[in-house]
């Protein structure tokens, strides 16, 4: 397993780390405990020990999964989870100190600890980013001791830099894939300036970036790629990210053609997203240990080449550009 340092926190993480939505059991399909605790023991024994989660992911089941992981292991686990999506309606109004304080109380109830390692606003509305008072709010929060450090999860690449001009946003959580590549334009220059750790989330599109998925595959009523493809329960950016179901199936037959001998596309994919220096992990999901395992073994593979990145770059560019850059 690879490491690098997570903004100016005092922690080295791996680059491969752990989504947890998946394992929430609300968004992806029903995941037994037993089998979710299996694939959280098994990622901390390949050195896995950041784990993304947040407390609507299975309606605090996902954070509760990870205080049994914590209590069970000696290693260091560090535990970023997520606030603002239990508001009911979500919009901007609702985003107020008082707010935030009730789901960090909950967060560290259902975490079993007395402070959060790292609290990001869960996809807030662009306007939450022009409330200063709010982040003047989670810094008491770090002051009271409720939490260590905090971040942002984004939508918008004018999300993001609005964020990091907050002086003690510690992180960014960002879309970014082979289907995704905006944030590298821009953003990424900006996040090493200011010493931001940058976290790649939806790092295999939903499962797209596995070539596991055929025009016949079926999804349960449970999993969001069932129910919203043009978000109808949430931005449809979060799901194949953005990307038309069919057009996506075509561009994964291109890349298999340039994916090195040895190695899966769901390794390709991950490492491609590692290529990057100012990204500090990619936070894949799964299921069971079989998927962490080859989710983790993506950190251990040799860097590509530049005609490699060349050709994905370019196939994005004709493929997928047009679909989804302007968007997010």
């Amino acid at each position: 397993m690879e490491y690098r340092q997570l903004g100016r926190t005092p922690w080295r993480v791996s680059t491969i780390s752990f989504g947890c939505w998946a394992i929430g059991g609300d968004a992806w399909g029903n995941v037994g405990e037993t089998e979710a605790l299996a694939a959280l023991h098994r990622a901390v024994d390949l050195g896995v020990n950041f784990f993304d989660t947040a407390d609507v992911y299975g309606d605090g089941r996902s954070e509760q999964l990870l205080a049994k992981l914590k209590n069970e292991r000696n290693e260091e686990i560090i535990i970023a989870t997520k606030a603002g999506r239990r508001l009911n309606p979500h919009n901007a109004a609702g985003y107020t100190v008082d707010n935030i304080q009730r789901f960090v109380e909950r967060s560290l109830q259902n975490l079993s600890v007395d402070s959060i390692d790292l609290l990001q606003l869960h996809c807030p509305p662009t306007d939450v980013y022009y409330y200063p008072e709010l982040f003047g709010g989670l810094d008491s929060l770090v002051a009271q001791g409720k939490l260590r450090y905090y971040g942002v999860s984004v939508q918008r690449i004018e999300e993001a830099l609005k964020a990091i001009e907050y002086p003690n946003v510690q992180t960014v959580q960002i879309i970014f894939n082979i289907f995704r590549q905006r944030p590298a334009d821009l953003f990424f220059e900006e996040a090493k300036k200011h010493d931001v750790g940058i976290l790649a989330r939806v790092p295999l599109s939903s499962g797209m970036l596995t070539g596991k998925l055929t025009s016949q595959s079926t999804f349960v009523s449970t999993d969001h790629r069932a129910y919203n493809r043009h978000g109808e329960a949430f931005d449809r950016g979060e799901t194949f990210s953005g990307v038309d179901y069919d057009t996506s199936l075509a561009a994964v037959e291109e890349l298999r053609t340039v994916v090195p001998p040895g190695i899966s596309l769901t390794q390709f994919a991950l490492r491609w997203i590692l290529m990057f220096d100012a990204v500090t992990c990619a936070i894949p999901g799964a299921k069971n240990p079989a998927q962490v395992e080859e989710n983790a073994s993506a950190a251990d593979i040799p860097p590509l080449s530049e005609s490699t990145m060349k050709v994905v770059r370019d196939l994005y560019e004709r493929r997928i550009r047009s679909a989804v850059h302007h968007l997010w």
